[in-house]
């Protein structure tokens, strides 16, 4: 069952190593079913050697539906995030450095490069810290979450989501492009400049040429 989707979840997985944002098992990918159940990626497994029956179906309360791995230890955090953000299709959480470093010295990513602007759509909240595998991680990124794609955990990592695997994942590369470039720029002690709300208006609307029809 679901074995599209299944692989989908895999090559995410696959995806967010080869972008630095996560390193061996670390992480997990997760996607809401049609059916009301959820795919997630099993607990402390390698990427690279994971098949599409190592996925874990899972109900609203965490039981296993199908499959033989133990599901995600993050399971709990998802699913309060999947219940309260009915528009949230995947999650993904990583353990991506850059951002995460942006956790220790700040309380947001501000919206001062176009790339947050228009792939996480705002600024990027630091949510307080909330143990590994806690639902706080969860209640913590619905909270913080606003009108962002993406929310850094302090001293953890990063949940990002979206629509679909895409938007999630695009959300979670381009945060920790433009967490690299502003602590780039923190490091020369110089103040650094803000974007106003026209212009970050201006950034966010419509232009109609962008990508392909």
């Amino acid at each position: 069952m679901y074995e599209k989707e299944k692989q989908q979840l895999i090559d995410c997985a696959r995806e967010m190593q080869r972008y630095g944002l996560v390193v061996l098992s670390g992480g997990n990918v997760s996607m809401r079913m049609p059916c009301g159940n959820f795919l997630v990626t099993p607990s402390a497994m390698s990427y690279d050697t994971m098949t599409t029956d190592d996925i874990v179906l899972i109900d609203a309360q965490g039981n296993t539906v199908e499959g033989f791995r133990r599901p995600t230890s993050d399971k709990d955090a998802i699913l309060y995030v999947f219940a309260h953000r009915p528009d949230i299709q995947v999650i993904l959480h990583t353990h991506q450095p850059y951002a995460t470093a942006v956790s220790l010295v700040c309380d947001e990513l501000p919206a001062t490069l176009v790339t947050i602007i228009d792939e996480v759509h705002s600024a990027v909240k630091v949510a307080p810290f909330t143990p590994s595998s806690d639902e706080g991680m969860g209640i913590a990124t619905v909270e913080y979450a606003g009108d962002a794609l993406a929310v850094i955990l302090k001293h953890h990592g990063v949940m990002a989501y979206g629509k679909n695997i895409d938007q999630a994942l695009t959300a979670a590369v381009y945060l920790e492009e433009a967490s690299k470039t502003y602590l780039a720029a923190m490091s020369t002690g110089r103040s650094i400049p803000e974007l106003s709300e026209r212009q970050i208006a201006e950034e966010s609307a419509e232009r109609g040429y962008y990508g392909q029809p």
